[in-house]
């Protein structure tokens, strides 16, 4: 087959793939990519490389798009967009989810926009500055969250749930499970907010499908915020789009709820995107979609990356358009629903595929992540510190 056939193919079936598991809570693109990691022999005999990682490309940058719309109107977020849904929901309850999901994913599209202009900053800036930083990787983890303890109102209960969080991240990461951040994660952030709403009985008003505005000023800080936090975390193990949220909201000073959904949008796209610019610059792939591209390539090339970047422009121009399809199908349809039992059977499902990816004690990481993801709430304190649960490991990792 031609190969420009193969990677337009792959293309497609990249987006309608990243469709589904960015639509449906839950399902997470590393285990696609594990499934294509496994079978890359099998594949590799009847399609070119380059065609299968323009299929995880294509899929990597539509699910980080469509991702954001399960997470905004039904709090069922995975680890990219598991902070999205603090000011997501808020919007939500004030009738202005589609806004909400509108702002994230213009942010994912100018973070695409970013991440091509900046590319070759990173190529060759990346190695050097990663040979600076390694050997005070723990270091600069704890005078982060240091710092960001330090600007709660309560200080211990920050401190004592981020170590809380981080105990637990810590036991569930060396616990016989297989993929202990599910649960994890999903209990932190995502089923602890579907059981505060069915506790509070929250209901979902009338959506409008309108859209917010924001000054150039607060665009600019989230722009600068969202490169620096981003390359801070493309050389970081264990550090994905939501910490790099968290350092970049504090980078960016005092910021608006919708100028933290931009920002989130931003960092979304550019920590995808600068996993695969890693592959190249130093050796070292950031994520499990990252891990199957460097097995099925063997090495990239240069141009092969701006090839990959290309696809990524493209699919990402797609995901956009369809993202807000369904944003505005979920607006319309979002508040006739009975949302105490929605909010239940979602969390009923993200228990099932719990239970199925990660066993019975994934199970009990969840409900305790859940216990603690409510305790969070309850206590007023930001739960960005709940991600102690990946900070504190590797922290300790790095000592």
């Amino acid at each position: 087959m031609n190969l420009f056939i193969e990677l337009i193919l792959g293309m497609i079936l990249g987006i309608l793939t990243g469709m589904f598991t960015g639509l449906m809570p839950g399902i997470h693109i590393n285990f696609v990519a594990l499934m294509i990691s496994a079978s890359s022999s099998f594949l590799l005999g009847y399609f070119n490389a380059i065609a299968i990682v323009s299929f995880i490309i294509s899929m990597s940058i539509t699910h980080t798009f469509l991702d954001f719309v399960p997470s905004i109107f039904l709090s069922a977020p995975n680890s990219e967009t598991a902070l999205s849904v603090m000011p997501g929901h808020d919007m939500l309850l004030k009738g202005r989810g589609y806004a909400a999901v509108r702002l994230a994913v213009t942010g994912c599209y100018l973070g695409l926009f970013i991440l091509v202009i900046t590319s070759p900053l990173f190529i060759y800036g990346m190695p050097f500055i990663y040979n600076i930083i390694k050997k005070s990787i723990a270091i600069i983890l704890i005078s982060a969250s240091l710092f960001l303890m330090v600007k709660e109102r309560d200080k211990i209960l920050a401190f004592f749930i981020f170590m809380l969080s981080g105990a637990l991240g810590f036991a569930s990461l060396n616990l016989p499970v297989s993929q202990p951040l599910f649960p994890l994660l999903t209990g932190l952030f995502g089923t602890s907010m579907l059981v505060t709403s069915v506790y509070e009985r929250a209901k979902i008003p009338k959506q409008e499908l309108s859209i917010i505005k924001i000054g150039r000023m607060e665009k600019a800080k989230a722009i600068f915020a969202g490169i620096f936090s981003s390359g801070l975390c493309s050389f970081l193990p264990g550090l994905g789009a939501s910490q790099a949220a968290v350092i970049g909201s504090e980078i960016s000073g005092k910021i608006s709820s919708r100028g933290f959904l931009l920002l989130l949008g931003i960092i979304s796209t550019l920590v995808t995107g600068l996993n695969f610019v890693a592959i190249l610059a130093i050796g070292k792939p950031r994520s499990g979609v990252a891990v199957a591209v460097e097995k099925i390539l063997q090495s990239m090339t240069i141009q092969q990356l701006y090839l990959f970047l290309a696809i990524a422009l493209i699919s990402g121009s797609v995901a956009f358009l369809i993202a807000l399809f369904f944003a505005k199908i979920f607006a319309k349809n979002v508040s006739r629903i009975n949302y105490t039992k929605v909010s239940i059977g979602i969390a009923l499902f993200l228990a099932m595929m719990c239970l199925v990816f990660s066993g019975i004690i994934g199970l009990l990481i969840m409900a305790t992540a859940t216990a603690l993801g409510i305790f969070a709430i309850k206590s007023n304190v930001r739960k960005m510190h709940l991600m102690g649960c990946l900070m504190l490991p590797v922290i300790l990792y790095f000592l």
